[in-house]
């Protein structure tokens, strides 16, 4: 199948590729490498260096005729997105329409897009959330991620265009980036490998539901062969809080670190987790990898990289 996933450069996106043309699968990524990287492109992919809210993204499509786009591309981090909302709308919001119309205006057949539970529920008013729980994001990164997923039933509704909403917990693994804003698993790392003291948000307390992106793989490769259409959860059904985060990073890195604390992060909320029931009944998936062994592997990738990066 000719698959075309941008943002196909990045963390979770790169990662996706991968395990995409494992399956024998057609893939073309499309990234503007503003945060993505060209070492983390397969090979076996074809490139284009594009970014999402131009014109010229039309004649990729052209080119390419993909059957399915997977939307990756986005502007990451929840704190950026408090600091500068216009931009991230205009990447995140108007970047995400542009990709939606453009797949009905070259007829593609579905859209996988990254979601994120961990933002469109804003404070959970029950623990898990699944995907009937009220939507009240409190940054306007999780306003953008739910602006887009009402696009796509829009299309949905008024074309025909089907999709599947991937709301996606804290996702975190190889090739996350280590210097940017988003992704405490990647920061945390690296500080440990520099023999450095990780700075923990706040008192620490606040939770998430901490996902290994071999797990998010297998979600994408099984919403390529599904036929439902909606939002979706992804993620652990456990609250980690950044507290018992460090404490298993610390044990895997074998680190003399100390816990210290910083000021709290304004749109950043209290408690995250999600229920993936959903995505059991209709993508057949589970999630395989427990925080544990998720975070000795992404350690151990970190410190075999670390140079590199």
């Amino acid at each position: 199948m000719k698959i075309l996933v941008t943002g196909g450069a990045g963390f979770i996106g790169s990662n996706v590729v991968d395990g995409l043309v494992e399956q024998g699968h057609k893939v073309t990524v499309v990234d503007n490498l503003s945060s993505g990287k060209k070492e983390n492109i397969s090979q076996d992919a074809a490139f284009y260096r594009v970014d999402i809210r131009e014109k010229k993204l039309d004649r990729v499509f052209a080119a390419e005729k993909p059957e399915v786009v997977i939307h990756n591309a986005a502007q990451l981090s929840v704190r950026v997105s408090v600091e500068d909302p216009l931009m991230d709308a205009d990447i995140n919001i108007m970047g995400g329409l542009n990709v939606i119309n453009t797949c009905y205006m070259h007829g593609v057949r579905k859209i996988i897009f990254a979601s994120s539970g961990g933002t469109v529920y804003g404070e959970q008013k029950y623990f898990p959330a699944d995907e009937s729980h009220p939507t009240a994001p409190i940054s306007p990164y999780g306003v953008a991620k739910l602006a887009t997923e009402n696009y796509l039933y829009y299309f949905y509704k008024v074309y025909g265009l089907s999709y599947i909403a991937l709301r996606y917990g804290n996702i975190y693994g190889p090739r996350q980036d280590p210097l940017g804003e988003a992704g405490v698993v990647a920061i945390f790392s690296r500080k440990l490998l520099e023999g450095g003291n990780p700075v923990i948000n706040g008192d620490g307390l606040q939770t998430r539901d901490y996902t290994y992106v071999g797990d998010v793989v297998r979600a994408n490769i099984a919403a390529v062969k599904s036929d439902h259409v909606g939002p979706v959860n992804i993620g652990n059904g456990v609250e980690t809080d950044v507290v018992t985060l460090f404490g298993i990073l610390k044990k895997a890195s074998g680190k003399e670190a100390e816990e210290t604390h910083g000021p709290a992060k304004a749109g950043e909320q209290r408690r995250s987790v999600l229920d993936s029931s959903l995505a059991r009944a209709v993508l057949d998936w589970e999630p395989e990898i427990a925080i544990e062994d998720g975070l000795k592997l992404t350690y151990n990738w970190f410190k075999r990289n670390y140079k590199s990066l």
